[in-house]
């Protein structure tokens, strides 16, 4: 038995909130995982899951563990993304076109200023990006590499964590003076709330996942127009720890019922299945691990 056993099946289910979809992320059966587990559990001698018929969640052992192996996980992604990238040549070959998609608001943010640095290095290399926040089908549309955000779904793609996603409930102290701050999940149906690119919210409850679905007079499908109208008082905002980071520690936004912050996702790099992932590739996604890295909202 192998050290690793279980480790990958377990973050699965842990990422993805439940054993199906641990499965399809995976290529395997339900029944695989399930077993996989259940074996974890056995040598840790720890339950690491809650179980009921609808829903599947960490317990604190689990959450614990589970910091450890994504750590675990991504040094292993590291250390294959770099024998991949010597066997993919010098970085004379790196070359050839580069097509890729990000979602909008992060892509210009974030992903644009890496990619553009890593053409300048390689001058062989050509680039094509569709900012856009559908989730388009890169077999089909014939897309290299995609940018996601969150908890996957996908079953017939390789995904690598290239970034922390924290999710952070916030309003200003002028929001918060008028309306007082929310002090349990139900408070929150009282409150003005900035609804962005999704219909719901995710929050942690003892372990299980609560859904909240805000209701408010104001909606806009960007992360930094969100970011701005929290600012300005309008209302709550629920946004990963890139925007509101700086905000937070300078004073300018609150963050609010951490206690129920919801588990941690990512930002993944994923690519469809192939037997030699392509040099550009290998390059791009270490290029992006890295210069994420030293962003000063990921430190």
């Amino acid at each position: 038995m192998s050290g690793w056993d279980g480790i990958d099946e377990f973050v699965a289910v842990a990422e993805s909130g439940s054993f199906s979809r641990a499965a399809e992320r995976l290529r395997v059966s339900s029944s695989h995982v399930s077993r996989s587990v259940a074996r974890l559990e056995d040598r840790l001698q720890a339950r690491l899951f809650y179980r009921t018929t609808r829903k599947v969640s960490l317990t604190e052992s689990g959450r614990a563990f589970l910091a450890r192996c994504q750590r675990l996980a991504e040094q292993r992604d590291d250390a294959f993304l770099a024998v991949g990238a010597l066997q993919g040549g010098s970085d004379s070959e790196v070359k050839g076109l580069l097509r890729m998609t990000s979602a909008t608001a992060y892509g210009e943010q974030f992903i644009m200023p890496l990619i553009n640095d890593l053409m300048e290095r390689h001058p062989q290399l050509s680039i094509e990006v569709e900012l856009t926040n559908r989730q388009l089908d890169l077999v089909q549309e014939g897309y290299d590499l995609a940018i996601r955000l969150g908890r996957l779904s996908e079953s017939s793609l390789v995904a690598t964590r290239i970034a922390p996603r924290v999710m952070h409930l916030c309003a200003a102290p002028s929001y918060l003076e008028r309306h007082g701050a929310p002090e349990s999940l139900a408070s929150l149906a009282t409150h003005q709330c900035l609804i962005g690119t999704t219909d719901h919210w995710l929050f942690d409850d003892n372990g299980q996942d609560w859904l909240f679905r805000p209701r408010g007079r104001w909606r806009c499908n960007s992360g930094f127009s969100v970011l701005d109208a929290a600012l300005r008082g309008f209302g709550l905002c629920q946004l990963p720890d890139y925007y509101v980071r700086g905000p937070v520690a300078e004073g300018r936004l609150v963050s609010l019922l951490d206690r129920h912050r919801p588990p941690n996702t990512a930002v993944w790099a994923v690519y469809p299945q192939k037997r030699h992932v392509p040099a550009k590739v290998h390059a791009a996604i270490r290029h992006l691990k890295d210069g994420l890295a030293r962003r000063p909202e990921y430190r």
